[in-house]
């Protein structure tokens, strides 16, 4: 199984491009949401830890915006909670898919978690920062101050570009972003198939 990881910045795509690979996708945004809104005893150590934000389950999108914003601390305590559940439903995708050929991460603190192998193939999306700016501000519930909060638990662009094996350039447009992932797709293949085949001549070798 090739396991494709995409990181960048808040805005920049990544959820989008994750699904035009047309592999299983494990979207970390999502499987939060899932957890906030149906794990009752997760609700029940948040409102222990955090009692003046948190009151009838389920957690309400607005308790978690002013927790977070009330206290940095705050943020942090949150995560280490969710951390542990997001990466044993992780852990439960990888094996429902493992017979797939590839599966796709969109984890937005992948790297920060240290959630990475070491073949797994990395992909950085990015952008220009006034289209990114153009597409948060359209989100619903948009706060500034929360995407703030978020980027500084988050490693700096230019050390997710160094740890990555390819990058897209996103203008949002559908044509560009199916062309970068149709390109990087040949060649992970390709390289995997290569290294496949040099391993069984050697395996023959030995045979003979």
């Amino acid at each position: 199984m090739i396991r494709i990881a995409l990181v960048g910045s808040i805005g920049s795509g990544k959820s989008y491009i994750s699904k035009l690979f047309n592999f299983p996708v494990f979207n970390a945004d999502q499987e939060v949401n899932i957890i906030y809104k149906k794990d009752k005893k997760t609700f029940l150590r948040l409102k222990k830890i955090l009692p003046k934000f948190f009151f009838n389950f389920p957690a309400k999108k607005n308790e978690l915006i002013n927790a977070i914003l009330h206290n940095k601390k705050n943020l942090k305590l949150i995560t280490n909670l969710i951390h542990p559940i997001i990466k044993k439903r992780l852990t439960k995708f990888i094996e429902t898919n493992k017979n797939k050929k590839i599966i796709v991460l969109d984890i937005p603190l992948y790297l920060e978690n240290k959630l990475y192998k070491k073949k797994d193939i990395i992909i950085c999306v990015i952008g220009k920062n006034n289209e990114i700016k153009k597409r948060l501000e359209k989100r619903l519930n948009y706060n500034p101050k929360l995407i703030n909060q978020f980027k500084k638990i988050q490693l700096p662009i230019e050390k997710k570009l160094k740890k990555s094996h390819f990058i897209i350039k996103n203008d949002f447009t559908m044509r560009t972003a199916k062309k970068y992932v149709k390109i990087i797709l040949i060649k992970i293949l390709n390289e995997r198939s290569s290294i496949r085949y040099r391993n069984n001549r050697s395996f023959s070798k030995r045979r003979s």
